[in-house]
């Protein structure tokens, strides 16, 4: 089979982490750094836009299987959030607003479009997974999703027409992850407390748990920087700032469990650690909860949270890195290979 056919539905989180780090670094005044990024971000959404397109046209009997697949199906969604996040780069770096737009609109139809794929999958299919088999971190893509269609929403709220109601598609958004959140994590730590987890199925996908809290967190904060372009929001943005801290601070608590998991699956059960795709899941919550913590000091005013971003952003980096090297280098192997 070829590279092409078995090509990860979840790709798009290299979008999403190379977006995130990109506006992360620009929030720390490395502009040209950021722009960078955001250039790099652009080639590699379009390249794997494509490989999409071409892979639904050459290969479409594998294409159908992983969008019919429930652990695989949910991670199409990668290609909202990424597209969501691209959009999200060209309004802070560029205030491209016409571009923004036009990310936001296509975030949210590729939204609908593999949500109610997902969904419907799931719910009429007659072999149903079980929670061990079906529950993974990348089930949490469905929240991450829907949130990135609330941060960019925000973003375009402050120089569109039509301020109110991008508001409120915003608000929307982030009420429907938050509670998406509650849900799915429940089923997360079922599995993790009272199932079996091997060391393989421990994967980098679950530092989702994390990043889904901290995006929430960025759109919560986003929400509350523009209470004034929406009565109803003003009214409630006492509950959204509680809501929003909340979210936060789990996400802090999630960062050492899975610094934990990752020290036992890779130090205690020697699972080699090499390049996979994966790991931009886990790149991607690294940045994700540094640009979260940033935004979310500047909406409160809570100055104790100051240093966490300057450590955070390292890590990140690091990460990043690592990753994007890990993957040319894969990619040359694959290349000599053939």
């Amino acid at each position: 089979m070829s590279r092409l056919a078995a090509m990860p539905p979840g790709y798009f989180a290299l979008v999403m982490a190379t977006g995130i780090v990109s506006i992360a670094t620009y929030f720390f005044g490395l502009r040209e750094f950021g722009l960078a990024l955001l250039w790099l971000n652009l080639v590699q959404y379009l390249a794997l836009a494509g490989f999409t397109i071409l892979r639904f046209i050459r290969y479409r009997p594998e294409f159908v299987a992983d969008l019919s697949n429930p652990s695989k199906g949910v991670t199409f969604l990668t290609a909202s959030a990424g597209t969501s996040i691209l959009g999200s780069q060209f309004m802070i770096l560029l205030r491209m607003s016409g571009v923004g737009a036009a990310l936001w609109i296509g975030g949210i139809v590729l939204w609908i479009v593999f949500v109610s794929a997902f969904f419907t999958t799931v719910i009429t299919s007659t072999s149903k997974p079980t929670i061990a088999d079906g529950i993974t971190g990348a089930t949490l893509i469905l929240v991450v999703a829907t949130e990135g269609i609330c941060v960019l929403g925000t973003l375009l709220a402050a120089t569109a027409d039509f301020r109110e109601w991008i508001l409120f598609v915003s608000l929307a958004a982030y009420a429907v992850g938050a509670i998406l959140y509650l849900i799915f994590i429940t089923l997360i730590l079922f599995r993790w407390m009272f199932f079996p987890l091997d060391a393989g199925s421990l994967t980098p996908s679950y530092w989702i748990n994390m990043g889904a809290l901290s995006i929430t967190t960025l759109a919560g904060s986003r929400l509350i920087l523009s209470q004034d372009g929406l009565p109803f929001l003003r009214e409630i943005v006492v509950f959204v700032k509680g809501l929003t801290f909340c979210y936060w601070a789990m996400a802090a608590w999630w960062i050492p469990l899975l610094i934990i998991a990752g020290v036992w699956r890779h130090g205690v059960q020697k699972v080699p650690i090499r390049y996979d795709p994966q790991y931009w899941s886990l790149v991607f919550p690294l940045g994700m909860f540094t640009v979260a913590t940033i935004m979310f000091e500047k909406a409160t005013g809570l100055t104790v949270l100051h240093t966490i971003p300057q450590i955070m952003i390292w890590f990140a980096w690091a990460a990043w890195g690592a990753t994007f090297v890990g993957m040319l280098q894969s990619l040359a192997i694959s290349a000599s290979a053939s």
